[in-house]
C-alpha cells in the first residue's frame, strides 16, 4: 500500500510527506478516491510537521522557521515555533486574509474548506506538542490517556470528517484505535523517547514491575522491562479490539482504509511480541506480509460482527 506522493516547489513539503512511508499503517493508499488521498495527505503533512517541530526533527536550513516568519536561527525554540505555527494555522480558517505562509498549511486550506473542518483537532495536536516540551513523565495510565486525547485522537476524528462518516459512536471507536496506535508507537520508541528525556510508560506501572529509568537506558530489556512492555502492549491490544467495530460500521474503500489502521497496530504489536517484548535495542517493525495478514483478520472479524 503505497502512500500518495505530491509535488511541491518547496523541498520542505516532500521531505515531510515522505515520512508517511515509515508509519505502522497506510496513510493514503492508492485504492482511495483521489480527493480523499489528497485530503488525507494534507492532514498527515500537518500532523507530521507539528510533531517534527515538537521533537526538534525539522529539516536543516531553517526553511520552516522562515515560512513562519521567524529567524531560522530561532528554529530550535520549539515553543516559539509552535506559537508561530498556531498563528499560521488560524490563517487557514480566516477567509478574509491572504492565507497561511507555510506551504503545508497552504496545502491544508482546500481540505479545510472542502470538508468543513474546524480548528479544534488541529489545535489539539499543537497543544500535545506544547505538552511534550513541559511534561516528560506520566504518573498514571489515565494521565497518558489524556495526552493521547490531544496527540492522537484528533487525527482519527479528522479522517471521519474528511470521509463524511463521523458520528458519536464512530468517534468513540476511532478514539480507542488512535489511542492504541499512540501507545504502540510509544512502546516501539522507548529508547528514542528516553534520548529526548521523555518517558511515556506510566510511573505507577514502572513501579509495579520494578522498572527504573536506568533499566530503560540499558542496551536490552531485562525480565522486568519485558513484562512491563507486555502489559502495556496488552492494554493497546484491548483498545484496538474496542475500536475494531468501527471497521464494520463503514463500507467500501473506507472499510479497507480503517482496517489498515487497525491491522497496522496489530501487526506492530505482533512485531513487539516476536522481539520478546524487548524494545530497547530498537523499534520492532511489522513486515508487509504481517500487515496484510492482520488487515485480513480485521476484515474477517468486521464481517462476522457486522
Amino acid at each position: 500500500m503505497t502512500p500518495t506522493r505530491q509535488t511541491h516547489p518547496d523541498d520542505v513539503v516532500p521531505s515531510t510527506l515522505d515520512k508517511a512511508a515509515d508509519e505502522n499503517f497506510p496513510v493514503a493508499p492508492f485504492f482511495l478516491p483521489r480527493a480523499w488521498r489528497e485530503d488525507l495527505m494534507a492532514v498527515y503533512g500537518y500532523a507530521r510537521l507539528v510533531d517534527d517541530i515538537g521533537d526538534g526533527d525539522l529539516a536543516p536550513g531553517g526553511a520552516d522557521a522562515r515560512h513562519l516568519g521567524l529567524d531560522p536561527a530561532g528554529a530550535e525554540d520549539r515553543l516559539a515555533m509552535l506559537d508561530a505555527f498556531e498563528t499560521d494555522l488560524h490563517r487557514v480558517f480566516d477567509a478574509s486574509g491572504d492565507g497561511p505562509r507555510h506551504p503545508l498549511l497552504r496545502a491544508l486550506r482546500p481540505t479545510v474548506r472542502r470538508c468543513a473542518l474546524t480548528p479544534e483537532p488541529f489545535l489539539g495536536l499543537i497543544e500535545a506538542n506544547r505538552q511534550d516540551q513541559k511534561v516528560r513523565r506520566y504518573g498514571t495510565y489515565d494521565e497518558l490517556l489524556a495526552y493521547c486525547e490531544l496527540s492522537a485522537n484528533p487525527v482519527g476524528r479528522l479522517v471521519l470528517q474528511i470521509t463524511g462518516t463521523a458520528s458519536p459512536e464512530r468517534v468513540r471507536r476511532s478514539d480507542a484505535v488512535c489511542t492504541a496506535l499512540q501507545i504502540v508507537e510509544h512502546l516501539q520508541d522507548v529508547t528514542e523517547d528516553l534520548g529526548r528525556d521523555r518517558i511515556y510508560l506510566p510511573a505507577d506501572d514502572m513501579a509495579r514491575f520494578h522498572v527504573t529509568e536506568a533499566d530503560l537506558a540499558s542496551p536490552s530489556g531485562g525480565a522486568s522491562v519485558r513484562s512491563l512492555v507486555a502489559y502495556e502492549a496488552e492494554r493497546a491490544r484491548e483498545l484496538l479490539n474496542e475500536g475494531t467495530p468501527l471497521v464494520g460500521s463503514v463500507h467500501g474503500r473506507l472499510k479497507l482504509l480503517l482496517a489498515g489502521f487497525v491491522g497496522g497496530g496489530r501487526a506492530a504489536l505482533t512485531a513487539i511480541a516476536a522481539a520478546g517484548f524487548d524494545v530497547l535495542p530498537g523499534p520492532p517493525k511489522p513486515t508487509k506480509p504481517s500487515l496484510l495478514r492482520e488487515v485480513g483478520v480485521v476484515l474477517r472479524r468486521a464481517r462476522r460482527e457486522g
